[in-house]
Order: C-alpha cells, then structure tokens, then sequence
C-alpha cells in the first residue's frame, strides 16, 4: 500500500493529510480556503490521487500560512508513500490547456528539491479573496518537502483561474506519471543506487 497520512500542528496551522497513490481520484477536502479545495480537489481528480486534507489556520491574518503548510504536507505524505522509490517511472510531464490558457509540468522524483515557476502573468492576480501568487508557494512546500524537481510553466493565458487551475492539473498529471509503478523497473530508477540519499 502506497499510502500515507501527515498530522501537522503549529501554531499557524493545523493539518491533518492522507494520500494514497493507488487511488481513484476520490476525495475529502476541508480548508478555510475555498479556492485552494477547489485545487485539491483537482488535484485529486486528474492525478487519481485519493485524498483527504482537513485544515485550519490563521487565514484571519492571511491565508499564506495554510497554502505553504497544506503544500509541505502533500509533499511529506508524497515522499513517505513513494518509500524507496523502487519501481517508479520517477519522471512525468503534462501539457494542460484550459480555454485560453497553456500549462506545462515536468517533474523528477529523484530526491532533490528544485522549483523552476514561471507564471509572471499571475503577478498581483486575485481569484476573489485568493492570491493567485500563493500557489506558487504551495509548489515550493511540495517541492521541499517530497524532495523533486518541479518545473511549472504558463505558457500563455489571460484568466487567472484558468492558469491556475491548469497548474495543478499540469502538475497532478505529471505527479501521477512519474510515480506510477513500471513492472520493468527493477529497483531504483537511478545509476547510483539510491533516490532517497
């Protein structure tokens, strides 16, 4: 079972996660943000991941704090259900276009963190109480805590929920290819030996 739950508490945020790679998109999401379990469940849907977030933060001050942190968690939950890693296709890519708008995601589960965003055109962007600009720090938690590369990319577009929106399908996509299991891979998919050291 390629399963996993994350249970953070600060004094910021605090998160309950599970994720399970095995899934059918199925999906239970409750943050105090909608636009962000409008991405969840997005996230769940096209990647097939099931999944389950129950969130609660200091959104009063701002909603910065439970974005990154809901992102960190799917990227500690993400790792841990990847185990070793033996087995994974550890690459994917996805090109997702909506209405207007042209996305492309590429990532590499092989244990180093790097993010490469380039969305300028969501820049000082509001989705009615939503920041567009915070989605890229959903990404960076990911990124640090699953240990991948992300590159995320808005080829071009005017809505800025249709970019973002296509961002989390691009990458939901991409997520789910590299860490599908290929019965020709045996062991890790790595010439030294080793995705998690």
């Amino acid at each position: 079972m390629r399963r996993s739950k994350v249970v953070r508490n600060t004094s910021e945020t605090q998160i309950e996660l599970t994720l399970d790679l095995e899934g059918q998109g199925r999906r239970r999401i409750d943050t105090p943000i909608p636009f962000l379990n409008h991405m969840l469940e997005s996230f769940s849907r096209h990647g097939l991941f099931d999944l389950e977030v129950t969130a609660r933060g200091d959104v009063e001050v701002d909603a910065h704090h439970t974005v990154e942190d809901v992102g960190i968690c799917l990227g500690l939950a993400m790792r841990d259900a990847l185990g070793d890693r033996s087995g994974i296709v550890r690459f994917g890519e996805a090109t997702i276009p909506m209405d207007e708008t042209l996305v492309s995601s590429a990532i590499d589960f092989g244990g180093r963190a790097a993010l490469v965003y380039r969305a300028d055109t969501l820049k000082g962007r509001w989705l009615g109480t939503f920041d567009a600009e915070l989605a890229r720090e959903f990404f960076g938690g990911f990124v640090g805590a699953a240990l991948c590369n992300l590159h995320l990319e808005v080829r071009y577009g005017e809505n800025a929920h249709h970019m973002v929106e296509a961002l989390f399908k691009a990458f939901a996509r991409a997520a789910s290819m590299a860490a599908r299991k290929d019965p020709r891979v045996v062991g890790v998919p790595s010439t030294k030996g080793t995705l998690t050291a």
